[in-house]
């Protein structure tokens, strides 16, 4: 098997990490200090609106491309790797490292040639470096908060994915895995 760089030679090979994420209404709790015995108080929905954070890091450089969509299927994931391919310079090629969700297969997908999938090994989330990505989001901006209805759960996510891009070298921080230098150089 061909590695990405022997199959585009001409090309610059840059290594992204993809996941998605749930975010709705009924949200959940985090970790705060309080006092010892007592309850912290804490917001709390029942209702159930969600949307989806679709996102990918490039942990060697701190870049990152997220959409927020409503539902998770082979469709919302094509439209994303449409997108992503649309941020990707001509003279690179990506190889995206993501699980082995149903609506990751391949072969059902329409992935751009400028991407290229591999699939982590089954059950291994701690690999990904967006699960580090997601438990920042969900700390910082996404726990919490009573969400109105879907409109205001999309408005959360961008905000929150607006405001982690804003942070100089937050995502690179929260994705340096050390084997990570090994597997780029």
């Amino acid at each position: 098997m061909r590695t990405a760089a022997e199959a585009h030679p001409d090309k610059q090979v840059a290594l992204w990490f993809m996941d998605e994420a749930r975010v709705g209404q009924k949200g959940r709790t985090t970790h705060c200090w309080w006092v010892r015995g007592e309850r912290p108080p804490g917001l709390s929905d029942r209702r159930f609106e969600s949307a989806y954070i679709f996102g990918t890091v490039r942990p060697s450089t701190g870049e990152n491309f997220a959409l927020v969509l409503p539902r998770v299927s082979t469709a919302a994931m094509s439209t994303f790797l449409a997108e992503f391919a649309k941020t990707i310079s001509d003279d690179t090629h990506a190889v995206m490292v993501l699980d082995q969700a149903g609506w990751h297969d391949a072969r059902a997908l329409r992935v751009p040639t400028s991407v290229t999938l591999v699939p982590l090994p089954p059950y291994s989330p701690e690999l990904n470096p967006v699960e580090r990505v997601w438990l920042y989001l969900r700390e910082r901006y996404l726990s919490h908060r009573l969400l109105g209805d879907y409109g205001a759960v999309v408005e959360a996510c961008c905000t929150a994915w607006n405001a982690l891009s804003a942070e100089a070298g937050r995502t690179k921080s929260l994705c340096a895995y050390p084997y990570l230098d090994s597997v780029s150089a």
